[in-house]
């Protein structure tokens, strides 16, 4: 099952959470997270003018509204469907990059390890608050990004 949220630009611009709210809030009080694991998605229905070459990704207004959005859930990475670019376009919207018609999105190196280390505290600490097992889909995240980390490197 696949949660699309439509966001318009009366709740980008007033950077309203209440598209994702209103999906997310029964999943928290539920029982099974793990259900709902990788299920949401993206709409967006914002005007532009149809010769604005930029990805949603390099509109100020969006990326501002998913900042909102990682600083109030910062570990909504779980729910992204990863499959289908969810979690790549998430990560564009947190981490400066440049678009290259030939090679594709070109994360800023550091920016991008910043980045993923600081889900990987995130969902970490999320999980066990969850009593979610995570290594293993912690270690998925950071793969899909270019990233190795190892269960050895949550032993305290």
């Amino acid at each position: 099952m696949t949660i699309t949220i439509k966001l318009t630009q009366d709740s980008i611009d007033r950077l309203d959470l209440s598209p994702v709210q209103t999906e997310l809030d029964p999943i928290l009080s539920s029982d099974n997270l793990t259900d709902y694991e990788q299920q949401f998605q993206f709409e967006f229905d914002y005007p532009r003018d149809p010769s604005d070459p930029r990805e949603w990704s390099e509109i100020p207004e969006i990326r501002l509204w998913f900042l909102r959005l990682d600083t109030v859930y910062p570990w909504f990475v779980f729910f992204l469907d990863w499959r289908n670019g969810e979690l790549a376009r998430y990560t564009a919207m947190l981490v400066p990059h440049q678009f290259s018609r030939a090679e594709g999105i070109k994360f800023n190196p550091e920016a991008l390890e910043i980045f993923v280390m600081r889900k990987v505290f995130v969902l970490y600490d999320w999980f066990q608050q969850e009593q979610i097992s995570g290594y293993g889909r912690i270690i998925s995240f950071s793969q899909m990004l270019g990233y190795e980390v190892d269960e050895s490197f949550f032993q305290q």
